[in-house]
Parts: structure tokens; sequence; C-alpha cells
């Protein structure tokens, strides 16, 4: 794949060689949307509970007697049936989590990369340098590459959201100027490539990668292929 280099102000300078096998070749749709549930299901707290009709606060008397009344049959006040009874087989609290084996997550998170790049949803930057952390240059550069949403702040210099686009900025190591610049656009998120993982490439509609993060990718997507 022959893929552009852009600048912060959106001009192409350059391209770059990415050859589909350094992720892996093909996506197994089946093997990411199985990893991808996982980690949805491994961020669940699982912290739930309703209380059952044993659990709730009141009498075990019969309402009023069985026959003679010329109403219909009734229990206790706590049945599920009356308001302010149990609940019946409500949810309790339980642990969702599991795991799949670490070779096929691996494989998930560079095949998520693959999809990005074949679907034509990845941006290559040359470089992403701040000088501060102003949320507002952030957003002329994200202006520049066609992922900022049309202005939601009256008063303000900088877009406040992304009208249905989504990205996911990754980085080859941490930059607090770059993630203190994004964290008040909505639906933007900052990582470095080494906490990629298949559900943050894929929660966000668009990969921006600098050339850095972009190397450090396809070198660890070789090193994990091979272990």
């Amino acid at each position: 794949m022959n893929l552009k280099v852009m600048n912060t102000e959106g001009k192409e300078v350059g391209t770059v060689q990415v050859d589909p096998a350094e992720f892996g070749g093909t996506v197994n749709r089946q093997l990411l949307h199985d990893v991808v549930l996982m980690q949805l299901a491994n961020k669940r707290a699982g912290t739930h509970s309703t209380l059952r009709r044993g659990e709730v606060a009141g009498s075990t008397k019969k309402i009023f007697r069985q026959k003679g009344t010329g109403r219909a049959r009734a229990g206790t006040k706590r049945t599920n049936k009356r308001v302010g009874g149990g609940t019946a087989k409500g949810p309790k609290p339980r642990d969702y989590e599991y795991h799949m084996p670490k070779k096929a997550v691996r494989a998930a998170t560079r095949m998520a990369v693959l999809s990005k790049l074949q679907d034509q949803e990845a941006v290559i930057l040359d470089k992403l340098d701040l000088q501060e952390a102003k949320t507002g240059q952030m957003s002329k550069i994200l202006g520049a590459l066609n992922l900022r949403g049309k202005k939601d702040v009256v008063g303000k210099g900088y877009d406040k959201r992304i009208d249905g686009v989504t990205c996911l900025v990754g980085l080859d190591q941490a930059n607090e100027k770059v993630w203190l610049s994004s964290r008040n656009i909505q639906g933007v998120a900052v990582l470095p490539v080494n906490e990629f993982n298949a559900l943050t490439i894929m929660r966000q509609k668009r990969l921006v990668l600098t050339r850095d993060a972009l190397e450090t990718l396809r070198k660890g997507a070789k090193a994990k292929a091979g272990a």
C-alpha cells in the first residue's frame, strides 16, 4: 500500500510504503469481532444488583384469604407482581471478565490497524510537535486534515465537538502537550501506539498516525508476529 504523508497544514509532503503482510496480510473479521467483544466485556463493572422477593422489606403474610372475596388469589406483598415487591430473576453482581489467547489478541490489534489502512480511514502525519498545549491549535490541525466538525461553541476559537467523525491520534510515545490539547475536543482520543488494542482502534472512525508512530507499529508487529 502506498500511503500519503500529510503535514499539519493538510498538505501532502510525501508517501510511505506499507506491506499488508506486516500487519497480518488479511483481516479476519470474526477474530476482530470476538476480541472487541472480549475487551468490552472486561470493561464492565458487573456491580448491577436487584432485590429478590426474599430480600425486600414486607410481611410474608397472605394479603387476603384465598376464597370468598371475589378477587384473584394473592400471596404476599413482596411478590414481583406488585409495586414495591421483589424483582423476578433480576441481575446480581457478577464478573464478566474472560480472556482469549494472547496471540489472538495481538493479531486482532494488527488487523485493526490494517483495516483502517485498507479502508482509507488512516491519516499519516509527517510529525506532530506542538509548541504549547492549546486546544485551538490542535483543532486547527484536525480541521486541516478534514477531521473536524462544525463550530459548536459560540465565541470560542475551536470546535467543541466533531460531527459524526471520531479519531484516534497515535503517537510513538506519550506527549503531554498533544494530550492536553486534545482532551477538550469530543470524539478525539490520544494514545501512544504501545497502548493500542483492537477496541481503542475500532471504536474511533479515523486513525491519525505520525510517521514515527507508524514505524513503531511496524516494528512491533514484526516482533509480535514472530513471537
